[in-house]
């Protein structure tokens, strides 16, 4: 399938130690995880004001594993207070410990563009807090799940309890996976309908698929594109009358949009659409 988009380049942007930003298409960038969380959701923040890009693939740079979940070896973080022993000014201090966790993760949910996961290899404990964020999911065949934390002695607690079952609609599998921390493999995840595709392969398989996907995603109004993320995110939420009533109100905006009229334009015209960047932040 050719795409508007098929040029690769690489826009290196200064940031942090581990996590890998790149340009393999116009309009799309490639976010590569080695060992991270705090600066996760810094550069998906960055990431979100930048108007040319207008999808995101997520993958790992490791060619075994997407994330094995948290370093076991950095210690109990309830063990690393800084000495506080009272147990009320403990659990404020833990409190937004996790809190700000959560917002690293959530930051990808929250990025206007889309984002696709490229899962391949071992999938642990964060890693689902992590693929759970995302817009769309692949699962190379080498994949392996799991949903660890009760086998470190806790509950998740960075995002997989609260959206793998809006996610799936399955409360039963969601529950067995999250109470037995069992691995599960991409077959089990796709009739789950955690992931939308399985590719067959390992990294660089689903990397090229997810980037398939994510030029013919940009080649799409950012209007339409970001639009329609938005109103979906705000439809999980809410009751389907007060969806209905926000999407009024924001079609009530965003039909006046210049890209509607080259929508058109190019159809009557039997050419390719082309469709402004949004503004830079």
């Amino acid at each position: 399938m050719s795409h508007p988009f098929s040029s690769v380049f690489f826009l290196n942007i200064p940031g942090p130690e581990f996590v890998r930003i790149s340009r393999p298409m116009p309009g799309i960038a490639l976010v590569s995880l080695d060992r991270f969380w705090e600066e996760l959701g810094q550069t998906f923040q960055e990431i979100g004001k930048d108007g040319d890009i207008r999808a995101i693939v997520l993958a790992s740079s490791s060619p075994k594993y997407f994330t094995a979940g948290l370093d076991l070896t950095a210690g109990i973080p309830a063990e690393n207070s800084g000495g506080i022993t009272d147990p009320s000014r403990k659990a404020r201090e833990l409190r937004d410990h996790i809190l700000q966790f959560q917002s690293c993760i959530s930051a990808i949910e929250e990025t206007p563009q889309p984002v696709i996961a490229a899962v391949h290899g071992v999938a642990f404990g964060l890693a689902i807090d992590i693929i759970s964020a995302c817009d769309i999911r692949y699962a190379a065949t080498s994949t392996v799940f799991s949903i660890k934390e009760v086998d470190v002695g806790l509950a998740a607690d960075i995002g997989t309890l609260a959206r793998i079952p809006k996610i799936t609609g399955n409360q039963s599998g969601v529950r067995e996976f999250a109470y037995t921390a069992r691995n599960f493999g991409p077959d089990e995840a796709e009739k789950m309908g955690f992931v939308s595709k399985v590719v067959s392969g390992g990294r660089d398989e689903v990397i090229s698929a997810a980037l398939e996907t994510a030029a013919l995603i940009a080649s799409k109004s950012p209007i339409a594109v970001t639009g329609t993320k938005h109103l979906l995110l705000h439809a999980r939420d809410h009751s389907v009358r007060q969806n209905l009533e926000y999407t009024a109100t924001w079609n009530a905006v965003n039909l006046q949009s210049s890209d509607l009229t080259e929508a058109f334009h190019s159809f009557k015209t039997k050419r390719q659409p082309m469709f402004k960047g949004l503004p830079k932040l």
